[in-house]
């Protein structure tokens, strides 16, 4: 029984290795999908004004969603483009990488939600912190499966983290508006991800 299963974790990580090249394809355009989402939803977040706590996390996690959403229909057809299984036993080693942090990230939201309705932008941009090192951790995690850049692009959340937390710590000053805040860290640096991957990706098929 072990050999059986030593033999199929060996099969899915020479399946991971073999389509590293397939999965970087596949992430340009979902990050670039996914920015264009977090930029957009912070400047119409800001815009409308929703200021509670409650309300920030609410809307953001819908946000969430139709990214997570988009980015499924995404990966769907770039299996299917490359006659993929699009479950496959790679795919979930990834998702079940992600899923501590993710869902640490969600029980956090909840906490707010259920909790006294407030206007804080202070714990708004802690709660911004926390989600930033989750994220991070989660990518890094998922990286081990990815690519080296997925590593890389979770310990810039996680240092994107710790340098709003030392801001609002003191360091330079008090909080900064929640929704651009969002929209500049899981927007911005998931815009500017997804399009260093296409020209990466295009120089490369030019070679």
């Amino acid at each position: 029984m072990e050999t059986n299963q030593a033999a199929e974790n060996l099969q899915v990580i020479r399946t991971l290795m073999e389509r590293s090249a397939l999965y970087r394809r596949a992430l340009a355009p979902i990050m670039t999908f996914c920015g264009v989402i977090g930029i957009t939803a912070g400047i119409v977040g800001w815009q409308l004004k929703i200021t509670s706590d409650q309300g920030f996390v609410l809307f953001w996690s819908g946000v969430a969603v139709v990214a997570l959403l988009g980015s499924l229909l995404l990966v769907r057809r770039q299996a299917l483009k490359d006659a993929e299984l699009f479950w496959s036993p790679p795919t979930r080693r990834i998702a079940h990488a992600m899923l501590p942090a993710l869902a640490i990230g969600c029980f956090t939201g909840s906490v707010i939600v259920c909790s006294l309705p407030a206007h804080d932008p202070w714990t708004q941009n802690i709660l911004v912190t926390v989600w930033a090192w989750l994220y991070g951790c989660a990518l890094h995690s998922a990286g081990f499966f990815v690519s080296l850049g997925f590593q890389r692009l979770g310990w810039v959340y996680a240092a994107a983290g710790c340098a709003l937390f030392g801001y609002l710590m003191g360091w330079l000053g008090g909080a900064l508006q929640p929704h651009l805040l969002m929209a500049g860290i899981f927007g911005g640096l998931h815009l500017v991800c997804g399009i260093y991957l296409y020209f990466t990706e295009q120089r490369k098929n030019e070679a």
